[in-house]
């Protein structure tokens, strides 16, 4: 099943939440996709991209800098739970994915780190 309107709220929110959290929510959103993903594991991804685009949660998004310190700590730690059903494709969806989010580049950059703290 796909969830594009949820893609679409995530482009919306990936200027404001930066390279790096973009990049985390899509590899979680692709990882959600596999079909070898578990029950459990899925329900761990919707709980954390459901957090980060709740308009109410712990520290309030509006405000600058701190408003997303807690939806980051939340995707974190869903992504460290979930690592295992990280594969090559859904780093590969979630690159091509960032790539149109933020043109510039400088995001691959990013990414490349991500993936070598997931490895």
């Amino acid at each position: 099943m796909r969830y594009p309107k949820l893609l679409r709220r995530l482009a919306k929110l990936a200027k404001a939440i930066g390279s790096r959290t973009a990049y985390t929510a899509l590899l979680l959103y692709y990882a959600y996709q596999r079909k070898d993903t578990p029950a459990w594991a899925k329900r761990t991804i919707l709980g954390a991209l459901g957090y980060l685009l709740m308009p109410l949660d712990a520290l309030p998004d509006l405000t600058p800098v701190l408003g997303y310190t807690d939806d980051i700590a939340v995707l974190g730690t869903s992504l460290a739970i979930v690592a295992a059903y990280i594969n090559g494709d859904v780093r590969q969806q979630a690159r091509t994915r960032l790539a149109a989010w933020f043109p510039e580049g400088e995001a691959m950059g990013v990414a490349d780190t991500v993936d070598e703290e997931l490895s």
